[in-house]
């Protein structure tokens, strides 16, 4: 029955308004991926990827469908010119197939082949990064220790030619598929009980597509042989001696076979009957089996393991040259310490230069402090992890902690609110890394909203952020957008300040069909509709520095921890980029998302890298991302890394050359912390470097566990610090490393983080016959020799104690470690926060608890003795006079530190706040009175021992440990 006209051309006119609306949102979504990279000027990134990926879909499409299509071609129109039973008997079952798709097969054919086209077309275009390393290879001028090539061919040409081969094996075993299918239904051949019956075109077509793909297989053999570079069959990553002895010959005798394998299938050709074929297949499993398979394991049975050491010494001498030269870790310096346990005040003053900058404040504690102390407002946000960077302050540059206060919910959701009026954050909060006030919060030099110029003035608004909004619409002069919240004179709140968008970033969206494809893009009708946007209104989205950077440089892989800084008065993201690749001949494979793992990835929202292999990094590029207009600016790092090199040349003019980095951003350019991860995880074995010594593997290291987890690796720290025989204090990276299966300390190792041209890693490599304890361990030690006075910090249990990063210097010819503790309400409410209440401090295994740095080191150290002026008769007593001074000042100094506690147990923290000031006047008191007592007082002689004439310093009294940076008194 034939359906009314009517009906019948509803059906395709439904089909043309799907096809229509599909074509609107996939063209709304390239064409405004397109507005986006021109509004960030990146145009030519879009146009290369956009017109790349293109071609190679097309090429990819129409050769897979040329090869399989033109075989299928072949194979119908050589079907015999006969019916039904050609060959005799009753119709089967390919002549029933026949005849149901026989009257579609041109509508089979073509469908068949445009999802196969599809398919191929896309797979070959995610293949457009290959492609262009291919065309734009740039020579390392190294070659590889095999086969005597540039590192080049193995990096770029080989995967290429890899990729070829897998896409015309690919065709040609559809092929072969597909025509064997064709001749099936149309007759070529016939499956019969006394065997297979085949037509001379049918055995001459498959034959001779057999033929191309043992031929095929002739060429992968031959290109394999390049591949062994990359073998795991060994002690280490590389080709070993059974690779080089056994397999290595085996490709080649393999590669001649097949060839001799597809010439006797071509020979089919001419020659009926398949014997040859069948003689030709057997040949090639059989080699493949015996010569491919079973040589090589014999060799490395019977020779090899027997003695491996000897065999594999030069295969792992290779690995190990490979392996530090592509993870830039060869100019790694390797120095013997002894690390001494026993200290005097005397190494303290030699010391003493570094002391004020050893950072304190824990980026991973903070964030709780700075939200309830400058977090302002409800709908403003930090980081759950801050950043340290460095800034000088009175001349000298410091480690300072800093965040950029975010945009967060807005406190009643909906559209307008959402991306009309909480469009940004505002404000730069730094605070130095050593230095807290008296009640034990950090000393803010940037703080408040708006923001004090504590670094100087700057554009406070941050538009483009971490945690900014999906998309906002700015712009358009009615003054709509929340800029900071105001408070008037009399105390009550007026509202807010409100401001609207000046910068060049984003996407205009004036006229009605960008704002429609817009509409489409976020499934927002109200972008059509809303009156707030106009011909001056811009669109905000892909905000994250890191995801913009991303967009713009599709060929990094990019650090996880974008850090912002103050540069030229603007607030500027810098972001780190690496060039990565797994090719680089003989270098050990290993995942980037597992080296980069640690407890600092683990427990907050810091992106997990991925977990791809790789053997080959470089921090090659330093971008930036303006955080109030969105500017991305792509800086050259390393000139001299050859995959950078590729890159420019594929994607011309996208990045800088290094010598237009402006001063003050290289001021705060830091060697990234993912880069030192892999390097460290790396250097756990191939600080190594005698093949025998590696083999055995006794010297090996690994990265300790966190002491606060016990489970994910310590992360490694940004501190300022001096290394032995080093006149200056530097900004640098540290981390330590402890034996495998041990937890002693057996290397401290760290690098210049400020960028400057000396980055080398340095190690100072412990005795193995010395017990110096790893970071577990001193945690433990501190734990168990602090327990008394840390048990008092948690008075009443009200309160809890939180342990702040460790960390472990080189100090007075041994390592120091380092720990701040912080002190909470245990009750978990929306205002508690943290505050630096001690710090901890080893050396050797003397541990001191101080209410400041100094402090702890004298109780380690030892304190100077006080040289007595005055001597006394030999023989005379000494006496001592308790003045009126001194007593009226122990006493206020006694109610002060009483008033403390009390304060701390009920939980009033102003109360106890405003006590420690009186108690830190009241101890100067006492020591002005001391000192006056000492000279008016007749001294001991000289021989005397040294406790008898010493007067005790207030600020090394042991006492219940206090919020302050004083003790309390004693008597």
């Amino acid at each position: 029955m034939r359906l009314p006209r009517r009906p019948r051309l509803l059906v395709p006119v439904a089909i043309t308004l799907v096809a229509i609306v599909i074509f609107f949102f996939v063209f709304a979504g390239i064409f405004t991926d397109w507005l986006w990279f021109d509004s960030v000027g990146y145009t030519t990134v879009f146009s290369t990827m956009l017109v790349t990926q293109l071609l190679l879909f097309v090429f990819g499409a129409l050769l897979m469908g040329g090869i399989v299509g033109g075989n299928i071609l072949i194979a119908f129109r050589s079907r015999p010119l006969f019916g039904i039973g050609m060959f005799g008997g009753s119709a089967q079952g390919a002549d029933r197939y026949r005849a149901a798709l026989d009257p579609h097969r041109k509508m089979i054919f073509i469908v068949g082949l445009a999802v196969l086209g599809l398919f191929t077309g896309s797979s070959t275009a995610g293949q457009w990064k290959t492609w262009l390393l291919f065309i734009n290879g740039t020579p390392f001028d190294k070659v590889d220790p095999l086969f005597k090539m540039d590192v080049s061919f193995f990096m770029f040409t080989y995967p290429f030619i890899r990729m070829v081969l897998n896409f015309l094996f690919t065709a040609v075993i559809i092929s072969i598929i597909a025509a064997a299918i064709v001749h099936y239904l149309y007759g070529g051949f016939r499956l019969n009980s006394p065997g297979l019956h085949a037509t001379r075109a049918a055995r001459v077509h498959l034959s001779v597509l057999v033929g191309l793909f043992v031929l095929l297989k002739a060429v992968a053999y031959w290109v394999d042989r390049y591949g062994l570079v990359f073998s795991d069959r060994g002690k280490v990553f590389g080709a070993s001696y059974t690779d080089v002895n056994a397999v290595l010959p085996a490709k080649s005798i393999l590669a001649i076979i097949a060839l001799i394998c597809a010439v006797l299938f071509f020979a089919g050709v001419i020659r009926p009957g398949g014997m040859l074929p069948g003689v030709g297949l057997g040949l090639l499993v059989l080699s493949a089996v015996l010569v491919g398979g079973v040589y090589p394991v014999l060799v490395e049975q019977f020779q090899v393991k027997p003695n491996q050491q000897s065999k594999e010494r030069q295969f792992i001498d290779s690995n190990i040259r490979a392996t530090r030269d592509a993870y830039g870790v060869a100019s790694t310096e390797v120095t013997p310490y002894s690390a001494k346990t026993q200290g005097s005040q005397q190494e303290i003053a030699s010391e003493a230069s570094t002391i004020p900058g050893v950072r304190l404040l824990d980026p991973t504690v903070l964030p709780a402090t700075y939200e309830q102390l400058q977090q302002i407002k409800g709908y403003y946000q930090f980081p759950e992890s801050l950043d340290v960077d460095r800034y000088t302050i009175d001349g000298v540059s410091r480690d300072t902690v800093v965040a950029v206060r975010e945009i967060g919910r807005p406190p009643d959701r909906n559209w307008i609110n959402d991306h009309l009026v909480y469009t940004h954050g505002f404000g730069f909060v730094a605070s130095p890394g050593s230095k807290t006030d008296p009640q034990g919060n950090p000393d803010f030099l940037v703080k408040d909203i708006p923001p004090t110029n504590g670094l100087g003035s700057f554009e406070p608004r941050i538009y483009f952020g971490e945690h900014s909004p999906d998309y906002s619409i700015v712009g358009g002069g009615k003054n709509i957008e929340l800029d900071y919240p105001e408070q008037s004179g009399n105390g009550q709140g007026s509202g807010q300040v409100n401001t609207t968008y000046r910068g060049k970033g984003g996407v205009p969206i004036g006229n009605f069909f960008t704002r429609m494809l817009y509409a489409a893009k976020y499934g927002e009708t109200n972008m059509l509709l809303s009156s707030s946007i106009n011909d001056q209104s811009r669109i905000l989205y892909n905000r994250d520095p890191r995801s913009r950077v991303q967009q713009v440089a599709p060929f990094l892989t990019l650090d996880g921890d974008p850090y912002p800084a103050i540069v030229n008065n603007r607030v500027q993201w810098i972001i780190d980029g690496y060039t990565m690749s797994e090719d680089y001949p003989y270098s050990q494979r290993r995942s980037f998302g597992d080296m980069t793992r640690d407890t600092s990835t683990d427990r907050f929202l810091t992106p997990q890298q991925p977990r791809d292999q790789i053997n080959y990094i470089r921090n090659s590029v330093k971008a930036t991302v303006d955080a109030y207009d969105g500017t991305v600016t792509l800086y050259s790092w390393d000139d001299n890394d050859p995959l950078l090199r590729t890159w420019e040349k594929a994607f011309g003019g996208v990045i800088q050359p290094k010598s237009k980095i402006p001063p003050q951003l290289m001021d705060h350019l830091r060697y990234p912390e993912d880069l030192f991860k892999v390097q460290r995880d790396v250097l756990g074995q191939y600080h190594v470097t005698n093949p025998d010594a590696f083999y055995g593997g006794q010297d090996f290291w690994k990265v300790p566990e966190d002491p606060a987890s016990s489970k994910t690796k310590q992360p490694p720290y940004y501190v300022t610090m001096r290394m032995p025989n080093e006149t200056d204090p530097k900004f640098s990276l540290t981390t330590t490393m402890v034996p495998n299966n041990r937890d002693n300390l057996a290397a401290f190792m760290s690098v210049d983080a400020t960028g400057g041209a000396d980055t080398k890693i340095r190690i100072l490599q412990l005795p193995s016959e010395t017990t110096i304890r790893g970071p577990k361990q001193a945690q433990n030690a501190f734990d168990t020799k602090a327990a008394s006075v840390l048990n008092d910090l948690r008075i009443g249990g009200t309160t809890e104690t939180l342990n702040g990063n460790l960390l472990t210097l080189p100090f007075g010819g041994g390592l120091l470690y380092v720990q701040p503790v912080y002190v909470q309400p245990k009750v978990q409410n929306s205002a508690r926060y943290p505050t630096l209440f001690r710090v901890l401090v080893m050396f050797g295994n003397d541990v001191g608890v101080g209410n400041t740095l100094k402090d702890a080191l004298d109780q380690v150290f030892g304190q100077s003795a006080q040289t007595p002026s005055n001597p006394t008769t030999p023989g005379e007593p000494q006496t001592s006079v308790v003045t009126t001074d001194l007593a009226t000042a122990y006493n206020n100094a006694q109610k002060a530190y009483d008033d403390g506690q009390k304060a701390i147990k009920s939980g009033d923290f102003a109360a106890y706040g405003e006590a420690q000031k009186r108690l830190a006047d009241a101890l100067k008191q006492l020591q002005s009175a001391l000192d006056k007592q000492n000279a008016a007082t007749p001294a001991a002689s000289p021989s005397a021992s040294p406790s008898a004439t010493t007067t005790p310093n207030p600020a090394s009294v042991s006492a219940t440990p206090t919020p302050s940076a004083s003790p309390a008194p004693s008597s």
